[in-house]
């Protein structure tokens, strides 16, 4: 059979499309610190309709989308997984807030070091064993997701003013590599009043200050021009409720902010909770798990 030979002239076009496709592994140079607040029940109408002057700076000198997307069902357990886990629940198995290591319906594909799905935090301790990390909750489920002995510190707050001041004093203390803190009073407030009230967004606004205390935090410690701050959310909220099948109920924030961070830049292309663990690992250098399937949202960095 004869063989066919491309032209030489198109010889560069190929190797510009080979480039094109091929995938981004070059971390944002400076990064030694990465800090997710996650915030439960914060819906994208909440950022818009309260008062968030902390979240608009962000989104100004970083790069954000307000239609990001959470895993169904759209409940607390499974988002929060996602987030952490790299996956979706057909992947790691929690399917519902009553999920527990040794209580569950769906069987994880993989297994990791910590003998459960393998999260971020396990990942970084893995690849990394030197590295100091830390997760502050206010939602005492949250801990039983991730692999404990994989942190430095892991804290049940009891209150979304006691995990910002707790982790604030360890971000000044041991500098963490990485650091998750989450505040539970704005589902708190959806649940209780119901989403789209004055009073939900009033709990967006203490949760854009605490944001705020956050970021403070990391200028005393100083290592905010070193650190990726991302802030986010679980799943939004319908009335009292969320678990359904709704845009208001999937969709939630996305915000980053950081070195080699685009500014001021609207994440067009799809980002879904689970890359929120596939950005942390791009960024800390750390080889993603074959298990996941998320990937990094490269979008958000300049020159992307």
């Amino acid at each position: 059979m004869k063989k066919r030979c491309l032209p030489w002239n198109a010889l560069p076009l190929v190797a510009l499309l080979v480039w094109l496709e091929s995938p981004v592994t070059a971390a944002p140079s400076g990064v030694e610190h990465v800090v997710i607040v996650g915030c439960d029940g914060m819906s994208p109408n909440g950022i818009l309709k309260a008062k968030t002057p902390v979240m608009n700076q962000l989104m100004k000198e970083g790069a954000y989308t307000l239609h990001a997307r959470g895993v169904m069902p759209t409940t607390s357990s499974p988002n929060w997984a996602s987030m952490i886990m790299g996956a979706g629940p057909e992947q790691h198995g929690v399917t519902s807030n009553d999920w527990e290591t040794n209580k569950f319906e769906i069987t994880p594909v993989a297994i990791g070091s910590g003998g459960m799905f393998p999260t971020i935090f396990g990942v970084l301790r893995e690849q990394r064993p030197k590295s100091v990390i830390a997760c502050f909750h206010d939602w005492n489920g949250f801990g039983r997701l991730l692999e404990k002995k994989a942190l430095d510190m892991l804290e049940d707050s009891d209150g979304p003013t006691n995990a910002v001041q707790h982790a604030v004093a360890y971000i000044h203390q041991k500098k963490p590599a990485f650091t998750f803190i989450h505040l539970d009073h704005v589902d708190h407030a959806g649940h209780k009043i119901g989403h789209g009230t004055p009073e939900y967004f009033e709990s967006v606004e203490v949760a854009d200050k605490l944001i705020g205390d956050v970021i403070q935090g990391l200028k005393a410690a100083g290592i905010w021009k070193s650190t990726i701050l991302i802030v986010t959310a679980d799943h939004g909220g319908v009335n009292k409720g969320h678990g359904g099948a709704t845009m208001a109920e999937i969709e939630i924030p996305w915000i980053i902010s950081g070195p080699g961070v685009a500014v001021g830049k609207e994440i067009k292309k799809p980002v879904n909770t689970y890359d929120t663990a596939a950005t942390v690992a791009y960024v800390l250098g750390l080889q993603a798990p074959e298990s996941w399937i998320a990937k990094p949202v490269v979008e958000a960095f300049k020159n992307r």
